[in-house]
């Protein structure tokens, strides 16, 4: 028999194995019955997550004929044995159901009946405990008691809550002590500690875990956190700030109208700390009203009657704040209630004059004469300062001017003939003026700059010692400071750093001139300006720079001056001194003539003669740094022309050294340069030049470029030069030049050949 796997799990099918069916040559012989046989296996278990590369053995069925796989399981069909083949999960899928049947190996036929069995996937520890709801909001009352209870959380495993403690949980708080607790059990979270204060802190941040394994070693967890905030209660009754509050008004505040504000601090909030005020007692009944501000909780007094300085000049009242809504569990903490007290003083207001009568009626006969009385007016200052009255007719109402008034006493009288037919009635209206002496005062501001107290005359004798006060100096300013003049003393800014005088400002509004040293002498400088920098201490500051001029005298040995100012000299007679700088004057003059005259006969043979047109080249000699135009010297061309003298091989020609050349040619290893050949002389001049270049240590650190020519009409090489083969048939033979070396190759070439050749120079 085999074993054998059908879909949706394992299907296992049984079929009998037909071995003894036929008789020799094919035809049926009797054989024993089979008896049915029965599978036999306990219940599987595997266990899930498992990931090791080699498949995971589940158990093994007990058949004759067994055979089965699907994509999750497999059967070995010789052994029964069962494996899983992928890595399974019992959160996803707890248990697998599987069939099995016995087949036939040969025929393939069932041989008994399909049976089923269940595969449960055991569960592990591989789910954390998780917060579904968190993180977490709650609140709970202020001064709550010992373990009131704020919120539970809950925590959930997706591990089998029926095998093991995978999904058994505990919860413990992290962060949050000593102020909350947690069942462990359960997860609710109540108060640690009573009468917590909301206005001391009201929010607090918990951190709860929740740990599987029944919170053993090695089991899962996982946190959320609770924030607990503190719900106000009215804990905290009105106090006002002050007990004693001061208000002024004016007395002709209209009626209505806000005479003060203030508020009794609560340290609750929302409705706990609305509150009522009252007036419970005071001087001025009914004339004030006090209501509550309901956005501020502020207390507004108002005003309810007119005011009269002059009748009632200030009140006093007795305000009470209590709170609307009062917690009964919290009468113990005192009087939900405070009081203080409120002074109004009035302020007088200038009122105008009221007359004693509001209409006065007067008659007078038509024929009065002009000035007679017909009535008087009186009204009276209602202030205290009782100010006298001066009254005036408006002229509006009297454009005919009928009638005057007096202005001290208010006795009204005709001004021209009254006639009734013309007009009978006159309305008059008469004002009554308040008369007072107004002083007007001008505020200065600071608009004058301070100067020299006086104009000071300063006098410095010749011998006077450093560090010794010369002067001392003030200020005035025009200004009227309020509390007083201060100035500040400096030298200013270009004389400030001299040497000869300094400034000392002695604090008092005065300073101090010293000098920095002695020695003056009036021949040198007879008068010295010092400019004074003088800053006031006015807002905005102003300043000025005063002069000061200081004399130099002649002084006595008590200091007291003999002559002042600059030396007068006299014509009488010329000075030692005067004397010596005239004759110095002379011989310099004369000096400078007999330098021109021997420059002008030592001045050099012009580099272009006309009759010869001697052309040299210059030698230039470039030092270290360069010094221009000016840092040169023309070669001595003399040593060129003169062939015939022996040269000195110690002597540098083209560069003058500044120490003495330690190098000496033998004099047997160098000919002289008359006993060679005109093409050799010029070669080896060059080559002994170079060489004395190389080894003489007294030779700038540089390479030096020198050019010979031999020009003019004393060179035996005579001339190279192609400035005159335009107007000169020479029949000179240049060949020599190719034997020169590279240098001359250019040369060589020009004038080598230069037999039947025609050349052009631009």
């Amino acid at each position: 028999s085999k074993y054998d796997a059908a879909n949706c799990g394992l299907n296992v099918s049984s079929g009998e194995a037909e071995e003894s069916r036929r008789s020799d040559g094919g035809a049926p012989r009797d054989v024993p019955q089979r008896h049915r046989r029965s599978w036999v296996w306990n219940q599987f278990f595997v266990l899930e997550e498992y990931t090791g590369n080699e498949p995971l053995y589940v158990g093994k069925l007990h058949s004759d004929v067994d055979k089965g796989a699907t994509s999750i399981f497999t059967i070995d069909e010789n052994t029964g044995d069962i494996h899983a083949t992928k890595r399974l999960d019992r959160e996803a899928q707890a248990y697998y159901t599987l069939s099995a049947q016995a087949v036939d190996r040969i025929t393939n036929l069932p041989v008994e009946p399909r049976s089923e069995f269940v595969v449960k996937v055991q569960d592990i520890n591989d789910n954390e405990p998780k917060f579904l709801d968190g993180p977490y909001l709650a609140g709970v009352p202020e001064m709550s008691p010992l373990g009131t209870m704020v919120v539970q959380v809950a925590a959930t495993d997706a591990d089998d809550p029926t095998y093991g403690n995978s999904a058994r949980v505990v919860y413990s708080i992290i962060h949050g002590q000593p102020y909350f607790s947690v069942e462990p059990k359960t997860g609710v979270i109540r108060t640690a500690l009573p009468n917590m204060d909301r206005e001391t802190r009201d929010q607090y941040v918990l951190v709860i875990q929740a740990k599987d394994m029944v919170g053993q070693m090695g089991g899962l967890s996982g946190t959320t956190s609770v924030t607990v905030t503190l719900t106000d209660v009215n804990d905290n009754p009105p106090r006002f700030p002050h007990k004693n509050y001061q208000y002024t008004v004016q007395e002709s505040l209209p009626v209505q109208s806000v005479v003060a504000r203030f508020k009794a601090a609560d340290a609750d909030i929302g409705s706990n700390a609305e509150m009522d005020y009252r007036i419970m007692d005071g001087d001025g009944p009914g004339q004030f009203n006090i209501t509550t501000d309901e956005d501020s909780q502020d207390g507004v007094l108002l005003l309810l009657k007119p005011l009269d300085f002059e009748t009632k000049s200030s009140f006093s009242l007795r305000i009470e704040a209590t709170n609307r809504n009062i917690d009964s569990s919290f009468l113990s903490l005192g009087p939900f209630s405070d009081t203080t007290s409120v002074k109004v003083t009035v302020e007088d207001v200038n009122e105008p004059p009221v007359f004693a009568a509001p209409l006065s009626r007067m008659v007078v006969p038509e024929d009065a004469r002009v000035g007679t009385s017909i009535g008087r007016v009186s009204a009276h200052d209602p202030d205290n300062i009782n100010s006298a009255i001066r009254y005036s007719i408006d002229r509006n109402t009297d454009l005919e001017r009928f009638f005057n008034v007096d202005a001290l006493s208010g006795i009204i009288s005709t001004a021209k003939p009254l006639d009734r037919e013309a007009n009978s009635v006159h309305n008059l209206t008469i004002f009554a003026i308040e008369s007072r002496v107004a002083l007007v005062t001008v505020q200065d501001i600071n608009d004058n700059a301070p100067v020299f107290a006086i104009d000071y005359e300063t006098l410095l004798c010749e011998n006077t010692m450093p560090g010794q006060v010369i002067q001392t100096i003030s200020a005035v300013d025009r200004d009227e400071p309020l509390k007083g003049h201060s100035f500040s003393f400096s030298l200013a800014a270009p004389i400030a750093v001299n040497l000869n005088f300094t400034l000392r400002d002695n604090r008092d509004n005065t300073a101090s001139i010293l000098t920095k040293r002695g020695g003056f002498q009036r021949r040198e400088q007879p008068v010295y300006r010092l400019p004074v920098l003088i800053r006031d201490s006015g807002t905005p500051a102003l300043s000025s720079t005063n002069t000061l001029s200081v004399r130099v005298c002649d002084c006595d040995a008590d200091g007291v001056a003999l002559s002042c100012g600059a030396i007068a000299y006299t014509s009488t007679g010329l000075s030692t001194g005067a004397l010596m700088a005239i004759l110095g004057c002379i011989v310099t003059l004369l000096v400078m003539v007999l330098l021109i005259v021997m420059m002008r006969r030592r001045r050099k043979v012009p580099l272009i003669l006309e009759e010869e047109r001697d052309i040299r080249e210059n030698i230039v000699r470039y030092d270290d740094e360069g010094g221009g135009e000016e840092d040169t010297e023309a070669f001595d061309m003399v040593t060129l022309r003169n062939l015939n003298v022996m040269r000195d091989p110690s002597i540098r020609r083209d560069v003058t050294p500044d120490t003495p050349t330690f190098f000496h040619y033998a004099s047997a290893a160098r000919p002289p340069y008359k006993t060679l050949p005109d093409n050799v002389v010029f070669r080896e001049f060059i080559w002994d030049r170079l060489k004395d270049a190389d080894v003489d240590p007294s030779a700038p650190p540089y390479d030096s470029l020198q050019t010979y020519a031999f020009e003019g009409s004393g060179s035996v090489a005579e001339s190279l030069s192609s400035l005159e083969s335009l107007s000169t048939d020479s029949d000179q033979n240049y060949d020599y030049l190719s034997n020169w070396g590279p240098r001359f190759k250019k040369l060589a070439d020009l004038y080598g050949n230069s037999e039947g050749s025609s050349r052009v120079f631009s």
